[in-house]
């Protein structure tokens, strides 16, 4: 594949990711305050969107490994998209939070399913273009779709006031996202000579480096508050009102983009240790969002985005640079699964501690992905 014919399925698969982002980012924008208007309490929404993630991150792991053996990456990618799209709009339907958690956790489990295979292909597409720029330009396309989604959220609950309208219209998007994932499976059967390795399934291939690298990138998980718990805080406080939730986490959508795409570039030139003054301007996301009022509430948000749309485009990139093309699948699988186990955790805890205090929860986020940046730099020096 060379660099024109790669550039243009990358930009094809960020429309996918563009119009998947519209609708499960527009879904997670609400998802805090529909627990809560649907009865469950602050642990329970942290403990379901730390789940959500343990269950989505660690079944990439299981996914990957899949993937690797039988090289059958589109396959694995359409039912994992096809998961994912069909959980959104039924949480319209939802009358009850058990209910509604086990829609956002399968939401969650198909992303898991298709993720690793994705990545892989998306590698192998990136290879004559730039791992970091290629990796940027698609995640810019995906946090569009992330900005969008909860746009249209916000503007359908303006209008109508109904969170079950507001999810029953993602359906669109969802329709598009695998209309065009099948339209790319056929246009680009081979992105790139993926081998298949049915017998090397374990961590011998992984260096010394992907170990430091996961340990660091676990830290900013455990420490990473999730959107539904800022959610869940601006709608008790009313710091923010119903209708600009979704609005804030929309502009957080589109900084994460912004600096996706700008940090992308970055990071061929710099390589990890990028992260390290990225993850402190990150760190500052959780006492802006919890202790200020509207406009430093969204100072924070727009931190959050950044932090987590960084960390997005860089974690793939940075494993194809370190990791051989043959044990990609399984090393994007182990690294998000730990990834997802430490996020799970540290939501859990937050959830806990928000009913406690409000500053424990900073301290503890912001200490632990202080934590993250020696393993950063070490990694780089590595």
């Amino acid at each position: 594949m060379n660099k024109k014919t790669a550039l243009r399925f990358v930009l094809l698969l960020g429309v996918v990711s563009l119009f998947a982002d519209v609708t499960y980012e527009g879904a997670r924008s609400i998802t805090g305050p529909y627990l809560a208007i649907l009865g469950a309490s602050a642990v329970v929404v942290g403990a379901v969107s730390g789940f959500g993630e343990l269950l989505g991150y660690g079944l990439r792991l299981v996914s990957g490994r899949l993937s690797e053996r039988t090289g059958r990456f589109w396959p694995i990618a359409i039912f994992g998209y096809a998961i994912q799209m069909l959980a959104v709009p039924l949480l319209a339907v939802a009358g009850n939070w058990p209910l509604a958690a086990v829609l956002i956790m399968l939401e969650r489990i198909g992303k898991g399913a298709r993720k690793p295979s994705m990545t892989v292909i998306l590698s192998q597409a990136t290879e004559e273009m730039g791992h970091g720029w290629g990796f940027g330009v698609h995640e810019a396309l995906d946090q569009l779709g992330a900005l969008t989604g909860p746009l249209v959220v916000s503007a359908v609950l303006s209008a109508k006031g109904k969170y079950q309208l507001a999810f029953a219209t993602l359906l669109v998007p969802a329709i598009l996202t695998l209309v065009l994932v099948v339209v790319a499976r056929f246009v680009y059967p081979s992105p790139g000579d993926v081998q298949v390795s049915p017998t090397r399934i374990g961590t011998e291939g992984f260096p010394r480096t992907y170990w430091i690298y996961l340990a660091g990138a676990a830290l900013v998980g455990a420490g990473f508050v999730d959107f539904s718990i800022l959610a869940f805080h601006f709608q008790k406080t009313s710091v923010v009102s119903a209708s600009w939730i979704p609005i804030f986490y929309s502009i957080s959508m589109g900084v994460g983009g912004l600096g996706s795409l700008v940090f992308g570039r970055l990071f061929d030139w710099a390589g990890i240790k990028i992260l390290a003054p990225l993850t402190l301007i990150s760190g500052l996301a959780a006492p802006l969002a919890f202790l200020g009022g509207f406009k430093l509430a969204l100072l924070g948000t727009a931190l959050w985005g950044f932090g987590l749309g960084v960390h997005e485009s860089i974690i793939p990139a940075a494993i194809a640079t370190i990791v051989p093309t043959e044990r990609r699948a399984s090393a994007y699988g182990l690294f998000t699964a730990g990834y997802g186990v430490c996020w799970f955790l540290g939501s859990a805890l937050i959830g806990y501690l928000y009913d406690l205090s409000v500053p424990a929860v900073i301290v503890f986020s912001v200490a632990v992905e202080m934590l993250a940046i020696p393993f950063f730099l070490r990694a780089a020096r590595e």
